[in-house]
């Protein structure tokens, strides 16, 4: 692979991290328990007895179906960790969710699950297996952007390994990872896409004259707004073939009902599947419950609440529910592995039409609010009912852990750096243990803050000015003299640093950050003319 275009703004943010970290190593502290196996593969923890009896169970299910698992994710858009019943909100904050609690208690619930701090670095990294400040897709691309490089390019997709392993790839629902020709999901390995290309908010502004009156209702500036990219239409493509516009967004009201649409799609696309002999891939990306939402006919009230945003949670549980229903009635549950998270936290600038957190810190932001999410694994009679773990697990795992599943681990590419980790026998084993010993956490092109064991480290810290202005009003700033060091098992919100006063690892954790800084100086970042 040729190296990609590099860019010294986030070797510059890991300032005297990057200019400590060796040049010809990427060695551990005496903290770590991580094995290395390749320069281009993040260090994993190695436990040889779950990872045999993850196999066994494996090519058990093998010999009964005669193919190879079908992999199913359910991807939210801005649900806070606090929102399901499971996660300790549900009804007690006034928007029930069954479906998920079900699923979390009947398969393995994950307390520490991470993803990135908005939507399009998640989208990309957990169909990548890497970073964002590699691939360059470090924000979302707004209106007015100018890319100057195609990201997709020179990555390797998760849909286009497994498509070419005989698996039937779909995506339904968001995607707002590139608009463009050729970074579209038809177009970067995705046999089928059915969405939406851009978030509920960037639809909505058009149509929503209550929100955003000076648009609205000034058509000159509406006009600008078209100009710069009409992304209100559900879209229906097809790899290589023909991509068609299938009706557009218009008013709020229509905007209410495109999650059901979106689950029509699914559920009728999951029968389609079950009737044929290849396994398949079907990531359902929500367009609830980001901002801005209206609830749709089927759910207005329908929550305790009665506020849009919980209608909405209360929706996409019983989407969830429904889509689970068709895997079942199908015959495919018992042979299919899904997935239920977030792709970041709640978005508190939109409050109350927003989730809810019980950490410190929302979407945009690398406080725990911002990126530790809900995480869910159910397989039906694989996966042990009743698990939960605190052990690490990173949403771009899940990258690795569907190529191990799909029998194809060593297609894993080996000509650029993986961040991912295969945690299929974390998974499966029915007392597995994570592979994953450290979490990296980046905002756009900052690196942040690590988290390992319970312990987490912040070289940047980004602080908000007001209240729920978690985006719109805040700064981003380095740590000081020394970095901030929480112990996430006694303070959770992460408000009082236990430094060298109360923690002997502060040097062996910064040690753990060089190695990671060092990583970049073989596999350098990709810009693609984003920038902060």
């Amino acid at each position: 692979m040729k190296a990609p275009t590099g860019t010294t703004s986030a070797l510059a943010l890991c300032g005297a991290l990057l200019l400590a970290a060796p040049d010809d190593t990427m060695a551990q502290s005496v903290l770590s328990k991580a094995t290395r196996t390749s320069e281009s593969m993040e260090p994993a923890l190695v436990h040889p007895d779950q990872q045999a009896a993850a196999q066994a169970k494996l090519d058990a299910l093998r010999t009964k179906s005669g193919q190879r698992p079908n992999i199913v994710w359910f991807l939210i858009d801005d649900m806070g960790y606090g929102d399901p019943g499971a996660y300790g909100g549900g009804a007690a904050i006034g928007a029930a969710t069954p479906n998920m609690d079900r699923l979390a208690h009947e398969g393995l619930k994950l307390t520490s699950t991470y993803s990135q701090a908005t939507c399009t670095p998640t989208r990309s990294a957990i169909l990548t297996g890497r970073l964002p400040v590699r691939t360059g897709l470090t924000r979302p691309i707004l209106k007015g952007d100018k890319i100057t490089v195609n990201p997709w390019a020179e990555e390797i997709s998760l849909p286009k390994l497994l498509g070419e392993a005989g698996y039937a790839t779909v995506l339904s629902g968001k995607w707002h990872v590139g608009e463009a020709e050729g970074m579209r999901p038809q177009d970067i390995g995705f046999d089928e896409y059915y969405g939406y290309y851009a978030a509920q908010k960037e639809i909505t502004q058009g149509v929503y004259k209550e929100r955003y009156p000076d648009l609205v209702l000034n058509p000159e500036r509406l006009e600008m707004l078209r100009k710069a990219g009409d992304s209100r239409s559900l879209i229906h493509g097809f790899k290589g073939g023909e991509t068609t516009e299938v009706s557009r967004i218009e008013s709020t009201a229509d905007m209410a009902e495109a999650d059901q649409r979106l689950k029509e799609f699914s559920v009728k696309k999951i029968k389609e599947l079950a009737a044929g002999d290849a396994p398949f891939f079907l990531e359902h990306s929500f367009m609830k419950v980001h901002a801005d939402n209206f609830a749709s006919k089927e759910f207005e009230g329908k929550s305790a609440s009665k506020y849009p945003y919980k209608d909405a949670v209360v929706e996409v549980d019983a989407i969830i529910g429904d889509i689970v229903k068709a895997l079942d009635e199908s015959g495919e549950l018992e042979n299919t592995f899904i997935f239920v998270t977030s792709d970041n936290g709640p978005q508190l600038d939109a409050w109350p039409d927003g989730g809810y957190t019980p950490f410190r810190g929302a979407k945009g932001s690398a406080w725990e609010g911002g990126v530790r999410v809900p995480g869910v694994a159910y397989w039906k009679g694989t996966i042990a009912a009743g698990r939960e773990s605190d052990e690490l697990f990173d949403l771009m795992d899940l990258f690795n852990t569907s190529l191990n599943l799909a029998g194809i681990a060593d297609k894993i590419p080996t000509d650029r750096y993986i961040d991912g980790l295969d945690q299929t026998s974390f998974l499966l084993a029915d007392d597995g243990r994570s592979n994953r010993e450290k979490v990296y956490i980046w905002n756009e092109q900052d690196l942040m803050a690590m988290r390992m064991y319970e312990y987490k480290i912040h070289v940047r810290v980004v602080e908000h000015k007001a209240q729920w202005l978690n985006i719109d009003m805040t700064t981003a700033s380095d740590v000081g003299l020394a970095p901030w060091l929480f112990n996430l098992y006694i303070d959770p919100k992460e408000e009082y640093p236990v430094g060298h006063r109360m923690n002997a690892w502060l040097a062996s954790m910064a040690a753990e950050l060089k190695g990671h800084a060092a990583t970049f100086k073989k596999y350098p970042p990709k810009n693609i003319g984003l920038g902060q």
